[in-house]
């Protein structure tokens, strides 16, 4: 991250809602105290389903990764997204952060989110749209190169770099999954956000930047925004 990238942001993006914020409002507006909340794919110390100690009756956090310590008010499984040891019918939403685009079996995640959920239950994830650059280079880049990359441009730990597949990452797959495990698309939507992957320099950065403002005011152009927000209801 450069000074001259952060200053660009702050001027460009500074106001703009990220779509982190705008995939927990989604969440928020469905939440209910009595209900039992699950995070699809939470983290090591389920960063995102923490804030909603106190506002559901139960949390569940489901990961592949170890995690480092107990938290308490949390329900921490470690588990693939596929296989969910709760019974059917026990959980109230589902939220997903970042974790769609790494799913190799769509049609067995789909399933079990369904078979989690109770009926008028919701899915709600947020990843990233296959037509964003990004994601077409990721899919370029084979995965086992993922981890040094992503380390270098964004600073994160390459434990903590996972391999992607993107099966799942565009309208007429969720439309195509969806359909096949007994969800309703309640909504659908293409979200931007500043150019993460070029902090590293302020030149692409604004570069970076011109392009997704572009996006961001047209329309047309809304199929290349980076994010997918996606709210699906079991039927």
């Amino acid at each position: 991250m450069t000074e001259l990238a952060e200053r660009f942001k702050e001027r460009f993006f500074g106001s703009e809602e990220h779509p982190y914020l705008t995939f927990e409002r989604h969440v928020d507006k469905y939440l209910q105290p009595d209900h039992t909340l699950l995070d699809a794919g939470c983290g090591r110390t389920a960063p995102v389903l923490v804030k909603y100690l106190g506002r559901a009756r139960r949390l569940i956090g489901v990961d592949l990764v170890d995690f480092p310590a107990p938290i308490d008010g949390v329900e921490l499984l470690k588990n693939d997204l596929s296989a969910i040891p709760i019974e059917d019918g026990s959980v109230d939403i589902v939220m997903c952060r970042s974790v769609m685009e790494h799913v190799v079996d769509p049609l067995a995640v789909y399933s079990e989110m369904n078979r989690i959920l109770r009926p008028k239950g919701y899915f709600i994830f947020l990843t990233g749209n296959f037509w964003d650059y990004a994601a077409l280079a990721a899919t370029i880049v084979p995965n086992r190169l993922h981890p040094w990359i992503v380390s270098k441009v964004q600073g994160r730990a390459p434990m903590d770099v996972f391999p992607t597949a993107y099966k799942t990452n565009t309208s007429a797959a969720v439309k195509k999954w969806a359909s096949a495990t007994g969800f309703q698309i309640s909504s659908f939507q293409y979200l931007g956000q500043y150019p993460a992957y070029f902090m590293f320099n302020g030149f692409l950065f604004l570069v970076a930047s011109a392009y997704e403002k572009l996006l961001r005011n047209s329309e047309r152009l809304r199929f290349f925004r980076g994010w997918i927000l996606v709210v699906l209801r079991k039927e």
